[in-house]
């Protein structure tokens, strides 16, 4: 028995160090195109409105698939959705490279996230399934390696591919996906859920509802806002009188994890305002150029990746709610001065996006950990796929009312008094509200839980 559990760790280990690799591959093709919009709008004569749907057509789909897929692993085999993930993100991939119309450019996006959202489902199963709760934090801790690292490399990679050769190579890059293909065909153990048939109905509402919640925050139209809350209370309606319903609705009679998916959309939202924010910072206020602002916002990624592993082992050894403390108090560091030192030196910007970006991080690890735990075996598919999408939906939310607030970048109001670039009073005001919303939601976690946890317990824990 005890020879059994030390191959299974071994293995997982071994997956681990593979899903890295994917994890940098798959972040890498989410980020890239940021940097070639304005490229590919010259190219085919498009407005920026246009050319958003390089980002927006990926970011749709993707969310859709993650939280399909979570559902998918309860019935199929982790390898064989694999397989075929990969393959399709593979085929967008080809299709892109191919591209001589805009169109087929945003149908090669959309076939490449198709895909690549198994690698979510990948990330958040390998750990439970491989690792015990009390060695998870360390897994998670890893994945949170390929994510930093996979948002480091992607600015730099596409402006050095953009200026160089040719923004479309940046279709080739997630071809590099394949070599890991058998290594999890080999690695990935043949076990599948119990599942019944699958409830296509039931999906098509849910996929329907993720589509027009984020159409409507990207687009800021309040009748595809409508168009979702009707889809919503359809697909709630459907879940509760199916026989087999794509979601079972004591997923959410589960209290720990659905106040912990609450918590975690508004830490995602405060925590995704860091990579929206900083870039459109340092371009307008310290006038640096898309490679530039890269170099400027690499420090910070490394580190993650260097301490990443180190918050997940924080979290099994003295419990999540350490590691969520930890990085909450890096969160409200890294806000406090970045709201402050906005107008200065780049390097200064630099630094504290360290704080930053490490407390988002462990922030992630934390949330995760403390989800995972409180799914029972057979509901971890459909539960973290359903924690996946929250966060596209999430970042995307953040993304528009940040987006929105920074429309009235002409502000004179001054929240922090210490920035004396009137440029700069909208970002210092952005960071110092993030930096109390940080203080609030971790109140509220002390409050609901923290009183309460014990050291790696799963049924204490959030």
């Amino acid at each position: 028995m005890q020879a059994n559990h030390r191959t299974q760790q071994n293995t997982g280990e071994l997956l681990m160090r593979v899903l890295v690799f994917t994890l940098i591959i798959s972040v890498m093709s989410a980020t890239m195109f940021n940097i070639a919009l304005p490229v590919i709008s010259k190219q085919f004569q498009l407005s920026p409105s246009q050319v958003s749907w390089v980002i927006t057509g990926y970011m749709i789909v993707y969310a859709i698939g993650t939280v399909t897929f979570g559902k998918l692993t309860d019935k199929y085999r982790l390898k064989d959705l694999l397989t075929f993930g990969l393959l399709v993100f593979a085929l967008g991939s080809v299709v892109g490279l191919a591209a001589t119309e805009y169109w087929m450019i945003i149908a090669a996006r959309i076939i490449q996230a198709g895909g690549a959202a198994v690698i979510p489902a990948l990330a958040m199963i390998i750990p439970v399934r491989y690792f015990s709760p009390e060695k998870r934090g360390r897994a998670l801790g890893t994945s949170a390696i390929g994510l930093a690292l996979g948002t480091a490399l992607g600015p730099i990679i596409a402006g050095i591919v953009t200026s160089a050769l040719n923004w479309q190579v940046l279709f080739a890059i997630p071809l590099l996906s394949l070599f890991t293909l058998p290594f999890y065909r080999k690695y990935l153990d043949d076990e599948k859920g119990d599942a019944g048939k699958i409830d296509f109905i039931g999906g098509g509402l849910l996929a329907g509802t993720v589509a027009a919640l984020l159409l409507a925050l990207t687009k800021g139209d309040i009748w595809i806002l409508a168009v979702g809350v009707v889809l919503l209370i359809l697909f709630v309606l459907r879940i509760c009188k199916a026989k087999d319903p794509f979601v079972r609705p004591d997923l959410f009679h589960n209290k720990q994890y659905s106040l912990g998916l609450v918590i975690t959309f508004v830490i995602t939202a405060i925590g995704f305002g860091i990579p929206y924010i900083a870039p459109q910072l340092l371009s307008v206020v310290n006038h640096m150029s898309p490679a530039l602002t890269g170099i400027i916002m690499l420090p910070s990624a490394l580190v993650t990746a260097f301490l990443g592993r180190k918050g997940g082992e924080l979290a099994d050894e003295k419990g999540n709610s350490i590691l969520l403390y930890t990085a909450s108090t890096l969160l409200f560091v890294g806000f406090m001065f970045l709201s402050s030192v906005v107008g200065l030196s780049s390097v200064f910007i630099a630094i504290f996006l360290i704080f930053g970006v490490l407390g988002q991080s462990f922030m992630q690890i934390a949330m995760s950990n403390n989800i995972s735990q409180s799914l029972p075996k057979e509901q971890t598919g459909i539960g973290m796929g359903f924690f996946s999408m929250l966060n596209f939906i999430s970042a995307a939310a953040s993304t528009a009312a940040i987006g929105k607030v920074l429309d009235f970048s002409t502000t004179t109001i001054r929240l922090n008094p210490i920035p004396q670039n009137s440029v700069a009073f909208i970002y210092s005001n952005i960071f110092l509200v993030l930096a109390i919303l940080v203080v609030a939601i971790t109140v509220v976690y002390y409050v609901q839980f923290g009183r309460t946890v014990r050291t790696n317990s799963p049924e204490a824990e959030l």
